[in-house]
Formats: structure tokens, sequence, C-alpha cells
């Protein structure tokens, strides 16, 4: 576009106008409006313009210059802050949040603030930027939210406060998308997984919620604790964060407690958890609660007459594959088993249960544990050999005994010496491969209770989800209800996409050829209506385009096109 001054011969004389010329496309060519009338040049003078056309020159040139100069910053403001690239991934995320209509909820909640953004559009635009590329808060508002479309007016000062506050209300909105997936697809609580993890945070001292405590990854950094609950279809259903040096074993009663209360969850459930939960005392809190249990048990603590059952050959039935390979072998066996423990007053107590165990033995699992062994006692040797400090074999040190000799090799109050616990070894080999899964499902056949333990890797995999796709490790925030919203955020993530896996694509696809399309699908915008798909072609693409009859192929998209990618409904 540009301005010119345009004089035209009437019979009154001389008649000024500023025109200005654009691109008309709908003719496809350059035409021309009037910007402003002037008058006759006569009438001008008169009124003390001694030289109107060039006075009026100037005034022509000078909206040259400024239109000039607004282009240039213009050109300036897109190539700094406005990316040609849009992400365009999170599309299938963006439809089933959506769907579920969790907007009107979190709208009423928010009437309780004085915010002046929208915190349920701030929380879709942080769940979506931590699907396509997840990085530090500040990194998001910068870089990754304006690559995704649509508007969304906040702050970076309101996104940490909109973060603080969903995480001081984390249970509630869990709990209202909780409501709006049992509309839809219904939860099934008739066996429930939970399994817990930490976090480390890279600062060096505690606070109130992050304390120094057993790290899953061995670090040393403070951490803070999270359980995670699934339904028997690996749904998530609820979410529990705790300080990092509490332990884990009595979170899976709160957590299922509270689960149940706030989702109205009647019916028996069956706790699912593996061996590091498994105690007494939550196997007495489920049968109180009128719920079962499996509960996974190490093979090594169990008493001498058990191992002997465990490693009889008698009994084992052989689950092969559809080429005759045996996959693993399994046992069975229906008894009243003794447990002891302490109650509230300090008492020990025993008490019988009748269980079924269930007992699995698979030589993949035997040759990895064998390595394992064979790694550590090499280990061991070599530190013995070098007189090694005692603090120094770690895990390897349950292959030797630590004992006080003299130079004679007698056992003093001297001396320590180191010697191989050759016992120990044996029994480690003897017992490597085994499994034992204890249940109050006496009635459940083997295979079914090996089933429903095994689908434990759901809910591992959803950490492994949260720490290596989501980048959920480590976490600057320092406020304990900022760093609760954070997970909440990958919780949500999580969630959506297991709806999208196990429902809408039936399950047919893993975590990681999910994510890689949603990390990997982007446009870039060449015009005001039209874009290119950068995307490379793939097998989860082309599924993707034939099950939904989406453009998602396609070279050039319109945007019609990408206004039906963002409103599709599954």
């Amino acid at each position: 576009m540009a301005y010119f001054l345009k004089k035209s011969n009437l019979k009154k004389g001389i008649y000024l106008q500023i025109y200005e010329s654009f691109y008309d496309s709908a003719k496809k060519q350059t035409a021309h409006r009037s910007h402003e009338a002037i008058g006759y040049v006569n009438e001008l003078m008169k009124n003390g313009i001694e030289d109107p056309i060039a006075f009026y020159s100037e005034q022509v040139r000078k909206l040259n210059q400024e239109y000039h100069k607004s282009k240039h910053q213009e050109k300036k403001r897109q190539i700094s802050e406005e990316s040609p690239e849009k992400l365009l991934g999170y599309f299938p995320l963006k439809n089933l949040n959506d769907a579920l209509c969790c907007k009107k909820y979190m709208d009423l909640m928010q009437t309780a603030t004085d915010f002046r953004f929208n915190v349920f559009d701030m929380l879709s635009a942080l769940i979506y930027a931590r699907g396509v590329h997840p990085c530090s808060k500040s990194r998001t508002y910068d870089e990754v939210i304006p690559k995704l479309f649509g508007k969304y007016d906040f702050s970076l000062d309101q996104l940490y406060s909109g973060l603080e506050y969903i995480g001081s209300e984390y249970e509630k909105i869990i709990e209202i998308y909780n409501h709006q997936i049992e509309l839809t697809y219904k939860f099934d609580t008739s066996h429930t997984y939970f399994d817990c993890t930490n976090f480390y945070f890279e600062i060096d001292r505690e606070d109130d919620f992050r304390h120094k405590g057993p790290s899953k990854e061995n670090k040393t950094e403070p951490i803070v604790g999270m359980g995670l609950l699934l339904d028997a279809h690996q749904i998530p259903i609820g979410m529990k964060m705790y300080p990092g040096n509490e332990s884990e074993k009595p979170v899976i009663r709160t957590v299922i407690d509270d689960l149940k209360q706030r989702n109205h969850i009647n019916g028996r459930t069956i706790q699912v958890a593996d061996k590091g939960l498994n105690c007494i005392d939550n196997i007495l809190h489920a049968l109180k609660a009128g719920d079962g249990y499996i509960f996974s048990k190490s093979v090594k603590i169990l008493p001498e007459v058990e191992k002997t059952w465990v490693l009889l050959e008698n009994d084992y039935i052989d689950i092969k594959n559809r080429d005759g390979k045996v996959l693993y072998r399994m046992k069975e066996c229906v008894d009243d088993f003794v447990y002891t423990y302490t109650d509230g007053n300090g008492r020990r107590k025993s008490i019988k249960l009748r269980e079924k165990r269930v007992v699995t033995y698979n030589p993949k699992l035997a040759e990895k544990q064998n390595y394992e062994i064979n790694k550590q006692v090499e280990k061991a040797k070599a530190l013995r050999a070098c007189e090694a400090k005692k603090s120094e074999y770690g895990d390897s040190a349950k292959y030797v005994s630590f004992v006080a000799a003299d130079k004679k090799g007698m056992k003093t109050d001297g001396k320590i010496k180191v010697e191989m616990n050759d016992k120990a070894i044996e029994n480690a080999k003897r017992l490597a491969g085994y499994n034992m899964m204890v249940t109050s499902e006496i009635n459940m056949p083997a295979s079914e209770i090996y089933a429903v333990y095994h689908n434990l890797w759901r809910i591992e995999e959803s950490f492994r989800v949260m720490k290596s796709q989501l980048d959920a490790r480590p976490v600057y925030l320092q406020k304990e209800a900022t760093i609760t919203g954070h997970f909440l955020i990958c919780y949500l993530t999580v969630l959506l996409t297991r709806l999208l896996q196990i429902y809408v694509l039936g399950d047919q696809y893993g975590t990681e050829e999910i994510f890689d399309f949603i990390h990997d699908f982007r446009v870039v915008k060449v015009s005001d209506r039209k874009y290119i798909n950068l995307t490379r072609n793939s097998c989860f693409i082309k599924q993707l385009a034939a099950k939904t009859a989406l453009p998602l192929t396609s070279y050039f998209l319109g945007n019609e096109d990408i206004n039906r990618v963002l409103s599709h409904r599954f």
C-alpha cells in the first residue's frame, strides 16, 4: 500500500485528494481508494496555504514514510516475536480436553478469585505446551505457547499465579476431570493399580515439602513423592503429592480412601501394587474397607518352608508362545498364612489370612538377574582385593562378610577382614527369575492374577512418560502449591494421552509413537491463508489420518483445514 496526491481538473479548478493504492485480492490487481479529500487549490490559497500542491505533496511523503516505517517494524516484530512455525501435534489433546467440557466448572471455581485471565485457558495452554515441547515455565511462555494456535491472553506473572492456584486446588480439578470422564468413558474400579515414585529438585536446602529421602534415581538432592492410582483400563484416576521423607506404604491407604470418597466409589476394588507397598497394614486396611489385594512378594524374604515350595519342580505349568517356546512357568496354592503386626497400642499380634500364592519363573528374568549378581560379585572381589572401606561396597556388600581377624586369620576384635559369602551368592542365584504374587482373590485363576498384576507396567510407564517425555524433573519452582500445580499439568497431560491411547486408538499404539507425533507434527505459515506441513511421514500419521478423515498427510493446508483439525471430535 502507498499514498499519492491526486489532482483533478474540474470546472471550479484543480481539486486535491490523497489516495491510497492497495492490492484487491478479489480482482487480483492493484486498486485505489480515497484516503482524504482536501479541496480546491484556489480556496486553499485563500485560507492561507501559499502552495497547496507542494504542501500536501509533503504530507503524502510523510504518510508514506510512516507507512514504510510501520511495515518495517511489523517485519521486525514477526521475525523476533512471532515465528511462522506453528505446533499442531497437540490437537488430539485439545480435542479430548474440549469434549470433556471441564471449562464450565473451572470457570465457576474462578469466580471466587480476582484473576483477570481465564484459569482454564491457562491450564489448557500449559497442558498442550507440555505435550509438544516440555521446558521451563518462562521458556514455555516465551517460546512454546506463541507457537500454539489460538490466542492466550495472560502474562508470565499471571501464569505463575495461576499455577499456584491450580496447585492449591489440584484435588478439586482432578475431581472435575474424573466427573466428566465418568460421563463419557466410565472408570472401571473393579481393580485399581497403585504405585509411588519421587522427583528430585536441584536445590541445596530442604524445606517443608522437599525433603531428602530414598530417591528412585539415587540422587542426594531433596525430593517430593507422588502416588498414582489407575483404574482397570490403566486410566489415571488420582494423584497424591507428599513430602519426600515420608514412607510410601501409608500413602496407598490415604490416596485410595480419599479417591473413593471424592469419586463416590462404593464397590469392592482389588488393590494392585508392587512389593514396595506390600505390608500387613495395607493388607488389613484393604480387607477392612471390603476390598481385595494383589501384591508382589520377594521370594528372598520368604520362610524356608515357602522357599522350598517355590523351588520344587512339581506342579509348575509351562506357559508357551505360538512357536512353543516357554515364556514362563507358573504354579499356585491356597493356604492360611500367619502375619504378625503391631496394633495401635503397641502390642504384637498375629493374624491368619487365607490367601492364594502364585509363583512364576521367567527364564529371561533369571538370565538378567544372574548377570546382575555376577557383576556385583566381581565388584565385591575387586574391592576385597584392594582392601576397600565397607561404605564403598554398596549393593555388593550382601555378597561379602565383614569379620574381625588377626594376621593369622584368627577372628579377633581388631582388624576387619572381608570374606566372600558363598552361601549368599548361591541363594541369590537359586532364586533368580522367581516372583510371587499374594492375593486375597482365592477364586481368581492364576493366569488372570498374573495378567492383572503385570498391567502394573502401565503405571510405571506413566511415571516414565512424566520423567522423560514430559520432562517433569528436575523442577526449579519454589512454592509447594506451584510445584503441585506443575505436577498437575504433567498428570493431566498423561490422563488425556491415556484416553487417546486406550479409548480413541484402541490401545494399538505405544506412548512413544503417540508422543513422537505430538512432538513432531508442525506447520509453517507461508501466507495469510496457507500453511505447509513439515511433518515426516509415518505409519502412525497415515493411520490417524485414515481414522479421522483429517488432512494430516497433506503438504498444503489452508485455514479451513487447520480449523477442521483443531475442532475435530473423536
